[in-house]
C-alpha cells in the first residue's frame, strides 16, 4: 500500500510509534481487524468487542507476520513494533481516511433507505467493463465495514464503489470524511430506522449528510421518482443529475433528467426488459435481475457509467451481466424448488419489493418472513401492513417469526392468507421444511437479528438430502 509507512500511520491517526527506528519505514501490505485474516506485512487492528478482546489474539499475529500493529495498551516486549493509541475503532477510521487522501481513483458512495447492496452490485458490474473495481463485500457499510473497504483499495483498482448505510444523525458525516466521494449516488428515502431518525424528512436530512465531502466538481446522482428526493436542488453548488421511470402514473415534470426508463416489462422471475433513454438514443436492455425495483438500479448504473465516460455498449453489457448475492434477491433452483433468498436485512420498502418479485412466481408462492427492527413506535402497525400487503399481491402461504412478525399474521388472516406463526425461528424451520414440496416458489426475508440465512440453509440441505441444522453458530469475533 504506496505511503502507507508505519510512520506515516501513526501521524494519520494520533498515535505514538513504539518500536525500532529503522522500520518506521515499513509500508504494510494490508489492514485487518480480524486475526485469521493477517497475512504477512499487514496492519492488525484489534478491536474491543463485547465477547471478545482483539488485543488477546496480538502475540499471534506476530507469528503470522503482521508488520505491526495498533494497540490501546502498552505492550511489554511485543514480537514486533506497535502504535499506542487512545482508540482503535477511531484509528482506523483515521488511517482508512488519510489513504483516501492519497488516492486518485473515483470513488463512488451509494446511500438510501432500500437497494444500496443491489445498486451497488449494478453500477460495479457496469464499471466493471471499462475498469479494475473494488466494491463493499458483504455488510461492511458502517463505520468499521466502510474503513476496511477502503484499506482494501489496491494500485490495480481503477474505481471503488462504497455502501454506506447508516441510523443515526452523524453516522453519514463521518461516512463520508472517510470516503470524500466523487459521485454521490442515493437510491430514495424510505422508512426504516425511525427510531432514531424518526420520520421520512428525519431520514433524508441523515443521508443527506453524505454530500458534505463530496470531491470538488463532484456529481450527485438521485432517484427522480423519489418524492423527497426529486425536490433536492443545487448542492454545495452542485446541481444533481437524476433518473427516473416513466409509465401512466408518473410523468416527467422536467427535461433534467440523464436517463429514463420507458415500456417497462416485467418477465417474471427472469428479469425486467427497459427501453432506456439517453439523452441522444433509446435501447432497450435486458435486465436479469427480477423485480422492479432493478430498473431503478439499472438506470443508476447508467447515470454513474455515463458519468466516468462508459460507451452505452459497455453500459448495456454490465447490466446484462449483472448479478445477485447471497441475500440479495438470489435465486436459488434446488430440486424442483425456486429458492429467493432475500434474508439479509428488511425494512417495509423492501418487504414490499420482495413479496413483488414473489408474486411473479408460476408455482405455490410462500412467503417466509420475520421482525424487521429499528421502526420506533410505528413497527405493529407497520408489520400488520406487510401482511396485508402479502395477501393483496396473491401470495399463498406466509410462515412467520418473532415477537412484532404476529402483527404481520393477524392482518395478512384478515386478507384470506393462509398463515402458519411460530415463536422462534427454529420452530418455524422444522415445521416449513415439512411443509414445502417441488414446484414451490419460496421467499425467505427478515431484518439480520432473526438469522434467517440459517432458514435458507436448511431449505437447501433438506433439498440435496443433507443433514439438517438450524443451531446457533460461534465464531472468534
Amino acid at each position: 500500500m504506496k505511503h502507507m509507512t508505519l510512520e506515516k500511520i501513526a501521524a494519520a491517526c494520533k498515535g505514538r510509534y513504539c518500536g525500532p527506528e529503522e522500520k518506521k519505514q515499513t509500508e504494510i501490505a494490508g489492514a485487518v481487524i480480524d486475526s485469521r485474516q493477517v497475512q504477512p506485512g499487514y496492519l492488525f487492528i484489534p478491536i474491543r468487542g463485547e465477547k471478545v478482546d482483539g488485543h488477546k489474539f496480538i502475540p499471534s499475529v506476530f507469528e503470522n507476520g503482521a508488520a505491526a500493529v495498533l494497540s490501546e495498551i502498552k505492550l511489554q516486549d511485543p514480537d514486533g513494533p506497535y502504535i499506542l493509541v487512545e482508540s482503535t475503532p477511531q484509528a482506523l477510521k483515521d488511517i482508512a481516511e488519510y489513504y483516501r487522501s492519497v488516492l486518485t481513483i473515483p470513488v463512488v458512495g451509494i446511500a438510501g433507505s432500500v437497494g444500496k447492496t443491489s445498486t451497488k452490485e449494478m453500477i460495479a458490474s457496469v464499471l466493471s467493463q471499462k475498469f479494475e473495481v473494488l466494491k463493499t463485500e458483504g455488510n461492511f457499510n458502517n463505520e468499521i465495514g466502510l474503513p476496511l473497504t477502503l484499506l482494501r483499495i489496491r494500485d490495480c483498482h481503477q474505481a471503488a464503489v462504497v455502501e454506506m448505510g447508516i441510523s443515526d444523525f452523524g453516522e453519514m458525516h463521518r461516512l463520508a470524511k472517510m470516503a470524500k466521494p466523487d459521485i454521490c449516488v442515493m437510491t430514495n428515502i424510505g422508512l426504516c430506522h425511525l427510531e432514531n431518525l424518526k420520520s421520512r424528512d428525519g431520514i433524508l436530512k441523515a443521508k443527506s449528510e453524505m454530500f458534505d465531502f463530496l470531491k470538488k466538481d463532484g456529481t450527485i446522482i438521485l432517484n427522480g421518482n423519489d418524492d423527497k428526493l426529486s425536490k433536492i436542488g443545487k448542492v454545495h453548488g452542485v446541481t444533481p443529475i437524476r433518473y427516473f421511470t416513466e409509465d401512466g402514473t408518473a410523468k416527467k415534470a422536467q427535461d433534467d433528467y440523464l436517463v429514463t426508463g420507458r415500456d417497462i416489462q416485467n418477465l417474471g422471475l427472469k428479469g425486467m426488459r427497459v427501453s432506456m433513454e439517453f439523452e441522444d438514443e433509446t435501447r432497450t436492455v435486458n435486465i436479469p435481475i427480477p423485480g422492479a425495483h432493478n430498473v431503478y438500479n439499472a438506470l443508476a448504473g447508467a447515470c454513474v457509467g455515463l458519468t466516468l465516460g462508459l460507451t452505452k455498449d459497455e453500459i448495456i453489457s454490465g447490466i446484462e451481466h449483472a448479478k445477485t448475492i447471497q441475500g440479495r434477491t438470489n435465486l436459488l433452483d434446488v430440486k424442483g424448488m425456486t429458492i429467493i433468498d432475500d434474508c439479509y436485512n428488511a425494512n417495509p420498502v423492501s418487504m414490499r419489493a420482495s413479496l413483488d418479485v414473489l408474486s411473479l412466481g408460476n408455482g405455490r408462492k410462500i412467503a417466509v418472513l420475520g421482525d424487521m427492527g429499528e421502526l420506533g413506535t410505528e413497527a405493529r402497525k407497520l408489520h400488520g401492513q406487510v401482511g396485508a400487503y402479502a395477501a393483496q399481491k396473491g401470495i399463498d402461504v406466509l410462515f412467520c417469526s418473532g415477537i412484532l412478525s404476529e402483527e404481520m399474521t393477524k392482518e395478512a388472516k384478515k386478507g384470506g392468507l393462509e398463515v402458519h406463526y411460530f415463536k422462534t425461528r427454529q420452530e418455524l424451520t422444522e415445521a416449513l421444511l415439512a411443509y414445502v414440496k417441488a414446484g414451490d416458489q419460496i421467499l425467505v426475508k427478515a431484518s439480520h437479528f432473526m438469522e434467517y440465512p440459517k432458514v435458507v440453509e436448511a431449505l437447501v440441505s433438506q433439498a440435496e438430502g443433507e443433514k439438517v441444522n438450524d443451531k446457533d453458530r460461534k465464531s472468534e469475533t
